[in-house]
């Protein structure tokens, strides 16, 4: 805790020279007598801080002496560009990493680390995550990162929705995005199969082996931010596999999007009906599950219908009959 303080102070004097005692007491969070005892402490490690009299007093240090403590770790200089999440951070394995580095954000980076900054833009895109929800958290994230990091080829097994088989392949993953909460892997299958980008949701990457070969060859054109706004959209759409036909009345259809995925609705209202004799719309809206699809819609309450499948609608049935009996509403049906 003391040797943290420490270097903060160091740098600090540094970067603000003629800070009061006063004044570095406010910033470390400490005495005045904690802060005098620190300048102590760090001149006798070598640290020629010393305090001045006067209007430009305050505390220095030796002139023309920079501390050697603002040196960044490359692994620190990566974080810094990520640290506006601070829990990406953690789901990334990076936390320690990053409170180290906070204690330098006063120094300059040293041009030779330069490079690391602009190794983390185009490995990771931060998506932020949507309100009122706690970006996810998968097991297997901290690994796939540090293979992100080191482009290690990976053998990942990955468990696809609506389907109990689960596909392994050889993956060369060139970055993370954090999306909504949701962690996503982008990677490429490797060039003697078929060369094709992927992108997979980590939580449901459910193995995650490191290949023995060395680092593959980064593609140096492959831009992840660009890559990402190229295909998030359809990639969103691969994830509605099934469809749910909907009656709505003017309300629900009018927050149908604000409860359900973009990309579906945006196909569901180009294919919606002229409202019938109750003013109800009818439409198909694609939707990645029953499960999701009932998550969503039961948010619409009685301003939806669902048609089909019959095994949402079964569904709803069974809800509205559990509501009825926990409030004492007769069953009309």
């Amino acid at each position: 805790m003391r040797a943290a303080r420490l270097i903060r102070m160091a740098l600090l004097v540094q970067s603000s020279p003629g800070l009061t005692a006063d004044a570095l007491a406010r910033e470390l969070e400490v005495s005045r007598r904690t802060v005098i005892r620190d300048a102590q402490a760090l001149q006798e490690a070598g640290v020629p801080v010393r305090a001045e009299r006067g209007r430009a007093g305050g505390y220095h240090l030796a002139p023309g002496h920079r501390t050697r403590l603002t040196t960044l770790h490359p692994t620190e200089a990566e974080t810094l560009y990520l640290s506006g999440l601070p829990s990406a951070l953690r789901d990334l394995g990076l936390s320690d990493a990053a409170d180290t580095a906070r204690l330098k954000l006063s120094a300059t980076l040293l041009p030779s680390l330069r490079a690391a900054a602009e190794s983390s833009v185009r490995r990771f895109h931060l998506d932020a995550p949507a309100w009122f929800r706690e970006p996810s958290a998968p097991e297997l994230l901290p690994e796939l990162a540090r293979a992100v990091w080191s482009d290690r080829t990976v053998r990942v097994t990955y468990a696809r929705p609506g389907r109990d088989d689960a596909v392994t392949r050889l993956l060369e993953p060139y970055g993370l995005v954090l999306k909504a909460g949701v962690w996503y892997v982008v990677g490429r299958v490797p060039a003697g199969r078929d060369g094709a980008w992927r992108t997979y949701r980590v939580d449901r990457v459910t193995s995650l082996t490191p290949t023995e070969d060395g680092p593959f060859v980064r593609d140096p054109s492959f831009d992840l931010t660009a890559h990402w706004r190229a295909n998030a959209t359809e990639f969103a759409r691969t994830l509605l596999r099934s469809t749910a036909t909907l009656r709505l009345t003017e309300r629900g259809l009018g927050r149908l999007p604000a409860v359900a995925d973009p990309a579906g609705v945006a196909e569901a209202l180009a294919s919606a009906s002229a409202p019938d004799a109750d003013g109800r719309v009818t439409l198909d809206l694609p939707v990645e599950s029953d499960e999701v699809a009932f998550a969503q819609l039961s948010e619409l309450g009685a301003d939806v219908e669902v048609l089909a499948p019959k095994s949402l609608r079964a569904r709803f049935h069974e809800h509205v009959r559990a509501l009825a009996a926990l409030y004492g509403v007769a069953d009309q049906r």
